[in-house]
């Protein structure tokens, strides 16, 4: 009979347990995440959510918005070269939040939103001139007034969508600033929603999350610029990446990926995500580095994506993060 060797069996052990713990690192290592976030400047004014934002070149523009007492209605523009903002002549309208806005042409749109004071939805609708510095007042929207819509343009038109008028909404209007005409455009199949978010990559607008009498949606679709068609694709869960699903987050685009950050998912969440369109593939980067929030702005030219404001409960924010998803995160830059 073998004699029993303790002091050989721990060695065993021992050895096991560090290669055990070796391999775990490796794969780890193999699954890191991958995404960076850079502290850039902070906004001058007031810190606020629900505003409203648009980029043009390398200028990203925001206004409006609520910091928890008051409505705002004075806008501002981001840029990106310098990292600085500056105070331009605000916005015409009614105080408001949760309004959309567009781009057509190089000139902004902004309109509908939300004026707590009045406790009402809105329609109106005004342009930007960004050479100017002026705005002019259009077409008030065609559909019902609302707020939490999406919008979003093309060289010649622009569009807006979904939201809150008493009810969730799914219809879409077209809006042609030669005639100064809304049109209502059919074929979205998805659900109604508020609070959901677009990003656009070439000719192909991307549409999803938000949420409809208390469900968060995961339906998720393509609008085609040049057919005005729609087409679903597979579900934001289809591939247990039930974290994508959520409402009142930021959408933006970088070198031809799209990307999802941050929003409401029971409380304020800080998960990014970023989109394949070729393999329609989901993939999780580095979590926003400052405070969870919902509610924030984003501008991008599609190359660089900035991501502001918002806030986390009762806590307004007005700090603004630019994104690089394929660095490693550190937290020296912050």
């Amino acid at each position: 009979m073998k004699k029993f060797n303790s002091r050989a069996t721990l060695r065993l052990l021992y050895l096991s347990a560090i290669l055990t713990l070796f391999f775990s690192c490796n794969d780890d290592d193999s699954e890191e995440v991958l995404g960076n976030w850079v502290k850039k400047s902070t906004f001058n004014e007031e810190a606020r959510s629900s505003s409203s934002a648009f980029t043009i070149g390398n200028i990203g523009y925001m206004g409006t918005g609520y910091d928890g007492d008051d409505y705002y209605k004075d806008f501002w523009s981001y840029n990106i070269d310098t990292n600085s903002w500056q105070q331009l002549a605000d916005f015409p309208g009614e105080a408001r939040s949760s309004a959309t806005s567009f781009v057509i042409n190089n000139e902004g749109y902004l309109g509908t939103g939300y004026n707590g004071d009045t406790n009402e939805e809105l329609s109106d609708f005004y342009k930007y001139n960004p050479t100017t510095n002026t705005w002019t007042q259009i077409a008030d929207f065609g559909g019902s007034a609302r707020y939490g819509a999406v919008g979003f343009g093309s060289d010649n038109v622009g569009y807006v969508g979904t939201g809150y008028d008493g009810s969730d909404k799914k219809d879409f209007y077209k809006y042609d600033p030669i005639t100064d005409t809304w049109t209502e455009v059919y074929g979205f199949g998805g659900d109604k929603r508020r609070d959901g978010v677009t990003f656009t990559i070439g000719s192909n607008v991307y549409l999803g999350t938000g949420i409809s009498n208390g469900v968060y949606e995961t339906d998720f679709w393509v609008f085609n610029l040049d057919t005005e068609t729609w087409t679903e694709l597979e579900d934001v869960d289809e591939d247990d990446d039930d974290y994508v699903q959520r409402s009142n987050a930021v959408a933006f685009t970088i070198d031809g990926l799209g990307y999802i950050a941050c929003g409401e998912y029971g409380g304020s969440i800080s998960t990014v995500y970023e989109y394949t369109p070729s393999t329609e593939a989901w993939e999780e980067k580095t979590d926003f580095e400052l405070y969870a929030r919902k509610d924030a702005v984003s501008f991008n030219n599609g190359e660089r994506a900035f991501v502001a404001l918002g806030r986390n409960g009762t806590l307004y924010l007005d700090d603004n993060m630019e994104f690089f998803p394929n660095e490693e995160q550190d937290d020296d830059d912050n």
